[in-house]
């Protein structure tokens, strides 16, 4: 045996263990984070979901009273301010029950498919992977087109899509072929990606609450305090006059 041989064999064993031990601790860095933020996304979750959706839920409201007074007062500029538009037939107290109970039944049933869809594609569950929280956000935001602007039977099929996971979350990205590389350039690439993945996983919003709060559950109360002095307003607003 060459005796040149031996300290090139030696060096680049050494050189790969040190780069096996510095991949293997920036996956459990990256992995103890990611725990850390999953961890902290289901805390906000259990907590903010039903305030998001009411707050989503009257600000929409708003909006369509908003729209709708313009329109009147347009109508009313268009025919002269002391128009009365005619009432139409009334219909009977019966009549008003059963169209107000048969509403009550579709609104209910459509906010609560609503709510099981977007927690399933919420964006949020994929904040680790930009490609796929894009993904995910157009998804979400078919979802509330839907919700505001189509009948239940749209809602209906699409819920049932998304829970057939025949909308798929990843882009298709085609891949090229890439040319040989040695066992050091390897690892190196590896470690260069963990660490960047590390990084940016590490600038999120949340890890900086995570990492700035001695108590991020302090986080969480402010955010119910913001959604509900948020929810009365909107209530204020939505109010109508008896």
């Amino acid at each position: 045996m060459s005796n040149d041989t031996l300290p090139k064999t030696s060096q680049d064993d050494d050189a790969y263990l040190q780069l096996q031990i510095s991949i293997e601790a920036v996956k459990q860095e990256l992995e103890t984070v990611t725990n850390q933020i999953h961890a902290f996304e289901a805390i906000l979750r259990q907590h903010l979901t039903d305030y998001i959706i009411e707050a989503q839920e009257l600000n929409t409201l708003y909006k369509q009273q908003k729209r709708a007074k313009k329109d009147k007062r347009l109508a009313q500029k268009q025919r002269g301010k002391h128009y009365t538009p005619p009432t139409g037939l009334k219909t009977t107290s019966q009549e008003s029950s059963e169209i107000s109970e048969l509403d009550t039944e579709m609104l209910q049933l459509k906010k609560r498919l609503y709510r099981e869809a977007m927690l399933q594609v919420h964006p949020d569950k994929f904040s680790l992977s930009p490609k796929e929280q894009e993904s995910a956000t157009e998804i979400t935001t078919q979802l509330i087109h839907i919700y505001k602007h189509e009948d239940l039977s749209a809602l209906q099929a699409f819920h049932a899509q998304i829970f057939s996971e025949s909308l798929e979350i990843n882009l298709n990205v085609k891949t090229t072929e890439v040319p040989s590389i040695t066992k050091k350039e390897a690892l190196e690439f590896t470690l260069k990606q963990l660490q960047k993945e590390l990084i940016a996983l590490k600038e999120t919003d949340l890890f900086d609450i995570i990492s700035t709060y001695k108590n991020p559950l302090h986080f969480v109360d402010e955010l119910i305090l913001y959604y509900k002095d948020k929810i009365e307003k909107l209530k204020k607003r939505t109010r109508t006059k008896n």
